[in-house]
């Protein structure tokens, strides 16, 4: 077995998912909200509207700030000839090794809030799933995309 992998993310991953970690929190807002309306409605006590508020605060503060730190210093890969090995995970730490010859294609993709950053993802694509290398540099990504291409055309030569 193999060291772990060695190579990080970008830094600029963690203003990206604090961003979406907050928006992703604003649909637990539809708690207290909802609370809020049917407490006017019928007369329940304000109590309860109080610690949903609480809650959904915590929520929000853990989803945009505790969250992306312990993702982005959990996040490695790195990418071999016959493999690449990914490790990520907040608190359950997941470790994958995808072998080259299952490799069927590799993409870069970015939205709007990546493309503000100037961050891509590479996807990796086998038969059975997709994998994704998330928060690289733009250069980084392409770089990444075509080494995997050449590593995964390689192995399928091999066999």
């Amino acid at each position: 077995m193999r060291e772990a992998p060695a190579k990080r993310l970008s830094k600029k991953a963690l203003p990206v998912w604090r961003i979406t970690g907050f928006l992703e929190s604003l649909f637990f807002l539809i708690f207290p909200v909802g609370y809020g309306i049917v407490s006017v409605l019928f007369d329940w006590p304000l109590w309860i509207l109080y610690v949903l508020i609480l809650l959904w605060i915590a929520v929000a503060l853990l989803q945009s700030l505790l969250v992306p730190a312990i993702r982005w210093r959990r996040w490695r890969y790195e990418v071999y000839e016959e493999e690449i090995d990914l490790q990520y995970g907040v608190f359950i730490i997941r470790r994958t090794l995808i072998p080259m010859n299952r490799v069927q294609h590799v993409d870069t993709e970015h939205g709007p809030i990546y493309r503000h950053y100037s961050l891509a993802a590479v996807s990796i694509s086998t038969a059975a799933t997709v994998h994704q290398i998330p928060a690289l540099t733009e250069e980084t990504a392409s770089e990444l995309r075509d080494q995997i291409a050449i590593f995964a055309q390689t192995a399928d030569n091999d066999d």
